[in-house]
This record gives structure tokens, sequence and C-alpha cells, in this order.
């Protein structure tokens, strides 16, 4: 995947939302410490500061910005450059700062907070330590830029492509697209990647994934653009973020060269998204609110992957596979089933069961069984097939919103299913799973 240094940097500036998810995550583990590879730590800033009236009505971003980092993506190239791995940290993710004061001033007392806090308390040097601290990892390189800087950068390379299966709408963000294929400017680009009310899951791991799309999306128009096929275009590429992304004092235009000629050698097989697994989703802490904590030991076995220079898809110590994944949560599937076997063994998959057997037929239809459900709720009926395997789809209309299943002849096996909101909306996946339908690069409207 060629363009990712140029992604990346846009990404940077997708703001205004939150995670909601009983300890905070410090890992600080030594071992990363050198390092191998080059880690870029790309940050969007949630600040409404110089922005007029009209600008915020145009950006649509009304309300008060936090002063804090609202994306964050930890991009690592690998030593030999011939893999990269970018992975979400979402901003909710309650962790433990890096002291504020630099070394070698005595160390203060621990302060744990959500992540996205960190830079509201020491801009973006105290957000990178505090990124090590929780990672272990050694941060090379340093990108922030702001709203408009993102609505500039995605204008100047002529827009971001997206693609959709149905209609999108958000009133908070004031994304309003149509199902299919798009190219959107950096307003309506804006607008997409900050949207967090268009699915019916709660959280925002979901906008985190659309983010990664929109930029697995640029990357394959600029690939077949050839912004970064030779030292000449990207050092224009790189010019042309430069006027619109702030660097730390590591990173120039020189590195950012660099990096983008590495990085466009890769495949999208050679090109690595995740977001960091979440244990908790909803973590109240006093006086911080509504936070998300890290699954521990996958987490560590994410960091550690990237702190040794491994590939961090296939790896089932972050992501492992369950014997049947589910695909929608079963705890918000309400199911009747007129089995008391089958239901007693659905309820304990979590599934919400009224055991209707009482009023079951004498004679039993021949078959499988079969459920029935409204039009619109595929992804739900597909889960509760998934424990029930062989069973029937149909869908009927003017069903309730409850599923009824109704038990045939045929002996029934029920299956536990496994529902992991990190394999649903951030699991370790390469470019190509995260593509557009069609040739990468082809025209969009």
């Amino acid at each position: 995947m060629r363009r990712l240094t140029v992604a990346l940097t846009l990404l940077a500036t997708l703001a205004s939302g939150s995670y909601a998810g009983s300890q905070a995550v410090s890992a600080e583990r030594g071992a990363h410490a050198g390092g191998r590879g080059t880690n870029i730590l790309v940050v969007g800033i949630d600040s409404r500061a110089g922005l007029s009236a009209a600008e915020k009505r145009r950006l649509h971003v009304g309300g008060k910005g936090c002063n804090c980092t609202d994306v964050m993506m930890l991009v690592h190239l690998s030593q030999d450059a011939r893999r990269a791995s970018i992975v979400s940290i979402p901003r909710d993710s309650y962790v433990q700062y890096a002291d504020p004061a630099a070394p070698p001033a005595a160390p203060g007392p621990a302060r744990l907070g959500k992540i996205n806090g960190a830079f509201a308390l020491g801009a973006g040097p105290l957000s990178v330590r505090t990124v090590e601290k929780a990672t272990g990892l050694r941060i090379d390189h340093y990108l922030e830029t702001g709203f408009t800087g993102f609505e500039q950068a995605v204008n100047d390379l002529g827009g971001a492509p997206v693609c959709t299966d149905k209609a999108l709408q958000d009133e908070g963000s004031g994304l309003d697209i149509a199902a299919g294929v798009h190219r959107l400017d950096g307003n309506g680009a804006l607008r997409y990647a900050r949207a967090r009310h268009i699915t019916n899951r709660p959280g925002d791991l979901g906008r985190v994934r659309r983010q990664q799309r929109l930029v697995n999306e640029l990357l394959a128009r600029l690939t077949a653009e050839g912004a970064l096929a030779h030292p000449v275009a990207a050092l224009r590429t790189a010019r042309t973020l430069l006027r619109s992304v702030r660097t730390d004092g590591r990173t120039g235009l020189t590195d950012l060269v660099r990096i983008g000629l590495a990085l466009g050698r890769l495949r999208p097989a050679d090109t690595e998204f995740a977001t960091v697994p979440i244990r908790l989703f909803d973590h109240r802490v006093p006086g911080v609110g509504s936070t998300l904590v890290w699954d521990e030991a996958r987490s560590a076995a994410l960091w550690d992957a990237l702190g040794a220079d491994r590939p961090i898809t296939g790896d089932p110590r972050i992501q492992p596979v369950p014997e049947t994944p589910a695909g929608t949560n079963p705890a918000g599937i309400a199911v009747r089933v007129d089995d008391a076997a089958v239901a007693k063994a659905l309820r304990s998959s979590g599934f919400p069961v009224t055991d209707t057997s009482p009023s079951a037929p004498a004679v039993r239809p021949q078959g499988p069984p079969v459920i029935s459900h409204a039009p619109g709720r595929e992804a739900d009926a597909a889960t509760l097939a998934a424990a029930l395997p062989g069973a029937r789809l149909r869908a009927v209309a003017d069903h309730d919103k409850s599923f009824d299943v109704a038990v045939g002849t045929r002996p029934v096996v029920v299956k536990t299913v496994t529902y992991d909101r990190n394999t649903v909306d951030g699991a370790p996946v390469t470019a190509g799973a995260l593509r557009c339908p069609g040739p990468a690069g082809s025209p969009v409207p």
C-alpha cells in the first residue's frame, strides 16, 4: 500500500467523539525501548481555537473543543521496510500518564486518565511519552494537525474516496451520503470520519474502522496516481502536507520523503490495520467519566509483536479465533423458542429467550429448525443461525422485533457463539480486507 504517510497525516485531524469502555493500562515494557523499525505517532487535535463562527458552521464542528487528541494512530514501519502496521488508539483509553516534568526532574505521583487528556497537560511531547509509557514502544516521529488542516490537505490531494452499501446520515457530524462510491472533498471527508451515530453498536470502534477505510481508499487512489512513485513526487507530496501538518523536532521533510518512499513499495497485503483490543467498553471513573480499558493480555501481545517487528495479523494472542464467532451481540437478539431444551441452551449463549414450548405443535414439522424474523434483521438472524447450525431462515413481513425458532423433527445441536466487538470493528486485517469493490484507484463519482 503506497501512500500511507500521506493518508495518515491527513487522518490526524479526524476529530470529535468519545469512546465508552478496572484498571488503567501502564506498560512501560523496557524490552521495547530500543525497538526495531520506525514508529510514527499521528494525532488529530480537537480544538476550535482560532475558528470563526462561519468556519465552525461550514465544518459542522460546533460545541466546545477539549484541546485534546481526538484521533491517535501508531504507525510501525518494519526494519526491512517491507511491512507497515497501523494501530488506532481510542481516545478514551484509560492509561497512566507519563510524568509531565521532563527528566531529570523528580517524577510526581502517578496520574490516570483518558489518553487524549495527555495533550492538554503537556501538548505533543507528553502525548508521545504517554503512548511510550502505555505501549512500551519508542516513538521516532510525531505528526499533528487540526480540523482546517485536514480539510485543506484532502482538498490539495484531490479528495478522498469512500464507499458504503447503505445511505449514511449523522446529525452530529453533518454526514449525509447515499449508498455507493463517492469522492469526498475535505469537508465531506471530515464529516464521514467524525460520524459517531450511524450504527446500532454503541461507542466509537465503528468510527475508527471507517477512518481506517478512508485511509485505505485514499492510499489506493494515490498509489494509482503515482504520488510517491519516485523521490520528486514524494517530495512534492510531502511539501503539500507540511502546509497543514505540524511535526516534532525530529521529523522534517527528508524524513517524510524517506518514509513515504519506503511505504510506496508496499502491497496491500503488506499493510495492516488494527485497533487496540478493549476489555471494558464503559468503565466509569469518578472525575474522568466513561473510559475504555484495554484487554491487558491482548494489547500486551500487540505491543510485543510490534516491538519485535512481527506482523500483527494472524496472531491468535492478539485476536483469538473463536470456534463459533457471532457478528452481532446475542444480548440484543430476543428469541422465542418452542422447545425447552433448545431455549435453555440458547440462553446460556447470552440470547434473551422466552420458552414457548407449552404452545408448541403436537406434531413437529419435518426438517431442521426454522428461524422467522422481520426483514432488515439479517445480521442478527445470521448470529442466531450460527448457534443453530443447519437452521433455515425466513424473513416475514410485519414480523415483530423478536425472533421465532420453530423446532422440527431433525435433532438440534446448539453451539455456543462468541461475540467480540474487537473482532467486529477492530481486528487486525490487511489493507485488502478494507478495500472498496473494484480495482484500486478506479474512478469514483
